[in-house]
């Protein structure tokens, strides 16, 4: 019994919340309840797939926010809008992603070549990009004209947006390069032991920088996704991103120490924080006490799933 809550001890948490939500709200369990939850996680799974990747080496990005807000602007004044003149068509969704990229890849050089922790770097970057998110802000919100955007949102396939659609796809695929591609177990193994992977000759720089690159085109994308649904760009539009996502992949078991969980524990994670906020406000839980009922909640749910990792990952008493 300790071994299945060791290993599947978040799934449990998940299927549990799951069960005690339905029992004292008749709504939460409906298709229209679920589809909601399902819509409020697409975006944070997507920042996710991103975090674990890089939280697997033993690093950290707090970066999301910044890149997702300057992202959400670019792609709102580079495609069709109601304030610039200018208009990249689709081609701007390429440009967004590739600026991530460019962010995700600058923030892991410094890291790496200027000998500075990624959590210093990231939280820079973070400033840095909300500084331009805010300089490119051309004086009001510029609405996103471009139907081929915005639909991505506003339709509807069997009860769900594209962009659930797009992050499942993403969440397939992630899983994929976790478990299937050098790339994915090399990014286990940094966190695990990065020394003896460079005494084996390994290039373990060219695989976090790999890892930073993903993530940010993981941000940029969730950016591209907010201006989808919300229609404007907005320079803070990725403001609540960052603390949901490394919550989750902690919750989950994509642990802070590295070398641990995954994209799949990641995503249970996603999937628990969505359906805890969720339930809460189903039951009618007040809003002021719904932030302490999810911090008692995380404390206890990774408290619970590292308890026997403790002495591994070197967890200060």
């Amino acid at each position: 019994m300790s071994k299945l809550v060791q290993t599947q001890g978040p799934l449990l948490a998940l299927l549990v919340l799951v069960l005690l939500f339905s029992i004292f709200s008749e709504n939460f369990a409906s298709l229209p309840n679920l589809a909601a939850i399902l819509e409020a996680a697409a975006i944070p799974a997507i920042v996710a797939i991103g975090l674990t990747f890089v939280l697997l080496q033993a690093s950290i990005d707090l970066s999301v926010e910044g890149v997702a807000s300057f992202a959400n602007v670019l792609l709102s004044i580079t495609i069709a809008n109601s304030v610039t003149t200018t208009d990249l068509g689709l081609w701007a969704i390429p440009f967004v992603i590739g600026t991530g990229i460019l962010i995700g890849t600058t923030s892991s050089i410094i890291s790496i070549y200027v000998r500075m922790p990624s959590l210093i770097v990231t939280l820079g970057m973070w400033l840095t990009t909300v500084g331009l998110a805010a300089l490119a802000f051309p004086g009001q919100l510029p609405q996103i004209l471009d139907t081929r955007i915005t639909v991505v949102a506003l339709d509807k396939q069997w009860g769900l947006s594209w962009i659930v659609y797009i992050a499942l796809v993403l969440i397939f695929f992630s899983i994929l390069v976790e478990k299937h591609t050098r790339f994915g177990r090399l990014s286990r193994a940094i966190g695990e032991n990065e020394a003896v992977l460079i005494m084996s000759g390994i290039k373990v720089n060219r695989h976090k920088i790999g890892a930073f690159a993903l993530a940010g085109a993981c941000y940029a994308l969730a950016g591209i996704l907010l201006a989808a649904r919300l229609g404007v760009g907005n320079p803070i539009s990725g403001v609540g991103l960052l603390f949901p996502s490394i919550a989750a992949c902690v919750l989950g078991g994509t642990l802070l120490s590295g070398g641990h969980g995954g994209i799949r524990q990641s995503m249970i994670g996603v999937l628990i924080l969505v359906t805890l906020r969720n339930g809460l406000i189903q039951i009618g839980v007040d809003p002021l006490l719904q932030s302490a009922l999810e911090g008692a909640v995380i404390i206890v749910a990774v408290a619970g799933s590292t308890w026997h990792l403790r002495r591994k990952i070197r967890v200060i008493k």
